[in-house]
Order: structure tokens, then C-alpha cells, then sequence
């Protein structure tokens, strides 16, 4: 892998690759813009198979946070962490090692909770930095908010393409049942909507049953099922070449990162087999956008009014992608390289 040139591909300012010794912490921060301010996004534990897999991630999810923060009117840069381990391999020592190394970069950086991350871990970290957020203290995880805005990009997509934001009586099938995901299952049920589930961990799959009346799915089914929504709510680049074309949803709303393999190419399939996409990046910013209303002090109502505005931003996008022959995914793209470029000029206006 030829370093520089990946990492000035997708126009990152700065990568860091992080290590301590003593706790066995291998982790890389990836910032990719901080021209409206401190970069901001959460941080990953993840296994993975390699470290150019590791910084492939770092990558992607920092750019996807820069698009995030502008289609959600946030006035912050886009950044990413992950760390290489297992959730067993997890220490307190591991934590506020990396915390340190957060520290360092004096507030360039704020990072808080993502998969394999606790509330409870976000708390070792912020024993060794300040520049955390959704700490147990403050307004908690993000997971339960960024499954709120899921529930308003589906209810606005459906408006879009049923022609009524009800859920009720639709069928739901939710891939990956993480925080977020049980979250959404919980609203979803509420909505009266009609759900599949699939996770590689069945227990997880066996309590959703229970608990909302769900159909549990195998996870290879989960693709091809007849139903209204496809929620992926796991993993990213599960929107290929070989998932697409067994796809029957005519709307795929979840809060997974980077759903697109390849945004061009999946993007333009999704488009000709006449599926609306929910961008991932809009679709799940609430749990960014409920941390950001931490940074400036947490009001909840604050915070969820500005939630709200998913279901508004994806409308537009679906109506500027129709007249313009645009996916989704480019009508976002280009939303928020306008809302950046507006930004700016106003900061400049300002300081002048």
C-alpha cells in the first residue's frame, strides 16, 4: 500500500498510527477535514484481518464523518479512530493509553463511542483526555438517538416512495442487532411495523423475537427477503455486486457505515432497480448530532428538535436526486461540499 497517495486520495490532512507497548494498543486516528473546526468521530474496536484493512476503515469512516457533520448543519471537521484488538483484549490500560495519545493532539481530535465501545469505556479514556464525548455523565451513548434519526430517514422515505410516513403495517427486515439496531427494533415495534431479524449472534436474534414478536432470519437470507425496508444496521460495504441484485426492498434505510462497496458503481445499481437509498452518512448523524449538543451544552430537546431535521435533509436529497438524475449518495455528496463551502465563506465574513 502506497501510504501518501491513499491517504491524499480521499483528501485526509493527517493520519496518526498509534502504539504503547506496555498495554499492547495499536490504533490509527484519521483526520480528514477540519476546515469548519475540530475534527470529530468516534472510535472502533475491530479484529482486523490486517492493518491496511484497519486504515482502509480509518479511512472511509473519517471521510463519511466530514460529509456527516455538513449535511447535519454541524459546524465540525470529520475524523475516525480504530483500534486493532479483540473486544476480550480490551483494558482499562489499553483505554487510557489511547486516551493519552488523544490528548496530544490538543482538541484537533474528539472522539467517543462506536462498535466494540461502552459508555463505561469512553469513561477510561476521558480518565486520560478531555476531548471525549458521551460519557455516561453527559448525555450517554449515541446508539439510542442515531436510532431515533434511522426511524425518521425511513419515515421519510416512505413518505417519499408510499406517499405516508406511517411504518405501520410495514415490513422491516433489521440486519445486525448492535446497540443501535436493538434501539431501532424497539421504535420500529412502537411504529407497528411488521420485523425481520439477522445477526451472527443468535441470542441477540432469539431476544428480539420474544421481546417485538420479530421473524429471526438467517443472516444469508436477510438480502433477498419481500419486504418494504432493508435496514443494515451492521458492518459496511454490504451493498455489492453480489447482495444487490438479490435485494427486493424498494427502500434501504439503516445506520451502517460505508454501505456502499463501491459508492459509483452500487450507488448507480441501487438507482436502476428503482431502490431509494437513505446515504448512510445522513441517515445515521443522530448520534453525532446528540453529541455534538454536548460540546455546547447538552439541552435534550435541543438536540432532538435538531434530530429531526433527517427526515427534512433526506427529502431534499430525494427530490434533488430525481431532478437531476443524481443517486442519492452523489445528491448527498454534493450537498454537503456546498454546505462546507457556505460554511466557510461565512466564517471568513466574520473574521473579517
Amino acid at each position: 500500500m502506497e501510504l501518501f497517495k491513499t491517504t491524499s486520495a480521499a483528501g485526509h490532512e493527517q493520519v496518526l498510527f498509534c502504539h504503547d507497548q506496555a498495554s499492547g494498543l495499536k490504533a490509527i486516528i484519521a483526520i480528514h477535514d477540519s476546515r469548519l473546526g475540530a475534527a470529530m468521530g468516534a472510535t472502533r474496536l475491530w479484529p482486523y484481518e490486517s492493518e491496511a484493512a484497519a486504515l482502509t476503515d480509518a479511512l472511509r469512516l473519517s471521510r463519511g464523518m466530514t460529509y456527516k457533520a455538513a449535511c447535519a448543519n454541524i459546524p465540525m471537521g470529520g475524523g475516525k479512530a480504530v483500534i486493532i484488538a479483540k473486544p476480550e483484549e480490551k483494558t482499562c490500560e489499553l483505554l487510557q493509553a489511547y486516551g493519552r495519545f488523544i490528548e496530544r493532539l490538543n482538541g484537533r481530535f474528539i472522539t467517543g463511542q462506536d462498535i466494540n465501545l461502552t459508555p463505561q469505556d469512553v469513561r477510561q479514556i476521558n480518565r486520560e483526555t478531555q476531548y471525549v464525548v458521551g460519557t455516561q455523565e453527559k448525555s450517554g451513548g449515541p446508539a439510542p438517538v442515531t436510532a431515533i434519526g434511522v426511524l425518521l430517514g425511513m419515515k421519510a422515505a416512505a413518505k417519499y416512495r408510499f406517499g405516508s410516513d406511517s411504518l405501520k403495517g410495514l415490513k422491516v427486515a433489521v440486519q445486525g442487532l448492535g446497540n443501535v439496531g436493538q434501539h431501532l427494533c424497539e421504535w420500529l415495534y412502537k411504529n407497528d411495523a411488521k420485523l425481520f431479524v439477522s445477526d451472527i449472534n443468535q441470542a441477540k436474534v432469539s431476544k428480539l423475537a420474544r421481546l417485538y414478536g420479530a421473524t429471526a432470519v438467517e443472516p444469508e437470507e436477510i438480502y433477498g427477503l419481500d419486504v418494504d425496508i432493508f435496514a443494515p444496521c451492521a458492518m459496511g460495504a454490504i451493498l455489492n455486486s453480489q447482495t444487490i441484485p438479490m435485494i427486493k426492498a424498494g427502500i434501504i434505510a439503516g445506520s451502517a457505515n460505508n454501505q456502499l462497496e463501491d459508492e459509483q458503481l452500487h450507488g448507480e445499481m441501487l438507482t436502476a432497480k428503482d431502490i431509494l437509498y437513505c446515504p448512510d452518512y445522513v441517515i445515521n448523524s443522530g448520534g453525532l448530532i446528540n453529541v455534538y449538543h454536548e460540546l455546547i451544552g447538552y439541552n435534550e430537546k435541543k438536540a432532538i428538535s435538531h434530530v429531526h431535521s433527517i427526515y427534512d435533509t433526506l427529502l431534499e436529497l430525494f427530490n434533488k436526486a430525481n431532478t437531476t438524475g443524481m443517486t442519492t449518495h452523489e445528491a448527498s455528496k454534493q450537498l454537503a461540499e456546498e454546505r462546507i463551502i457556505k460554511t466557510q465563506q461565512a466564517q471568513m465574513l466574520v473574521s473579517a
